[in-house]
């Protein structure tokens, strides 16, 4: 796993390439004519926004934590991920539309010009990959960075195969027919995003922890009677939380050895650090013990 400043070095190399391809782009997408190529342009408008928030909330969460936001700045990295998500869907039904309407009334595109300005993109798009593709399981946000690069390689994929049927065929449908399939992989690409962002500002059970095996976890150390209000949720990408109220066996060890007990089998069995328990004697006499 990459260090978090080598994770932004690397998404500011990336905004930088695609910042200046997607300029390229644009102005070859406007001189062939092709939505192909002008929807990869706004989908690399998208990823330069996107790159932007990464680094901007990866800045952020670097700060220290204010009284009044006690946790920091961490969730704004689940923001930044939640916005990229929503970007990708919008700039998706974008390309539906203007996909449909040159349905109606295929223009003519420039195809072998198309075809060198998408594979220019392609390159471009696997160079981002490639730097992100180590950094995307350590940050949400990242991941969302990589899900925009790789989807506009899709893109650039789909534009490259257009200009190739356009320059040998005449196929002029095949411009929007491509533009639809690339929106719809950038779709699928966002619904997963935006339901990772979602389920964790929601402060669900992270996808990768059993609930059920964790109580197990909990109740196997000895000394403890019951486990009831138990709860995991997720602060940022990488720092889960876990909070719990437990019942201590009459012939109970100490609390600090229980407490000991917990916390080494979560971070064995489930990597949780970031642990809150409450202890409560046989008769709910509760006393708050923090570890």
């Amino acid at each position: 796993m990459l260090p978090k400043r080598d994770s932004a070095r690397q998404l500011f190399h990336v905004f930088l390439l695609t910042s200046g391809y997607m300029v390229v782009e644009a102005v070859g997408g406007w001189l062939t004519n092709s939505l192909a190529l002008l929807a990869d342009a706004g989908h690399m408008l998208t990823d330069v926004a996107a790159l932007a928030l990464a680094l901007g909330a990866m800045w952020m969460c670097e700060r220290s934590a204010p009284p009044e936001k006690t946790y920091g700045y961490y969730r704004l990295e689940i923001l930044a991920a939640l916005l990229n998500a929503v970007i990708l869907i919008v700039i998706s039904l974008a390309i539906f539309h203007e996909a449909y309407e040159r349905f109606q009334r295929p223009p003519h595109v420039r195809g072998a010009e198309m075809m060198l300005i998408a594979l220019g993109g392609l390159i471009v798009n696997g160079i981002g990959a490639a730097l992100l593709h180590r950094a995307r399981h350590q940050s949400l946000n990242v991941r969302g960075a990589f899900l925009h690069v790789v989807s506009d390689g899709m893109g650039s994929i789909g534009a490259l195969l257009a200009g190739g049927l356009i320059w040998t065929r005449g196929w002029y449908l095949a411009d929007p027919a491509f533009s639809l399939l690339t929106g719809g992989l950038i779709i699928v690409c966002a619904w997963r995003l935006l339901k990772e962002a979602v389920n964790i500002l929601m402060e669900a059970t992270p996808a990768h922890i059993d609930i059920a095996g964790v109580e197990r976890v909990i109740r196997s150390v000895p000394g403890i009677q019951d486990v009831h209000d138990l709860h995991v949720w997720t602060i940022t990408s990488g720092k889960d939380a876990l909070s719990a109220h437990i019942i201590l066996a009459e012939d109970h060890a100490s609390p600090k050895e229980i407490l000991q007990g917990i916390r080494a089998r979560l971070k064995d069995a489930y990597g949780i650090e970031h642990v809150t328990i409450q202890i409560e004697t046989p008769d709910f006499e509760e006393e708050e013990i923090h570890f």
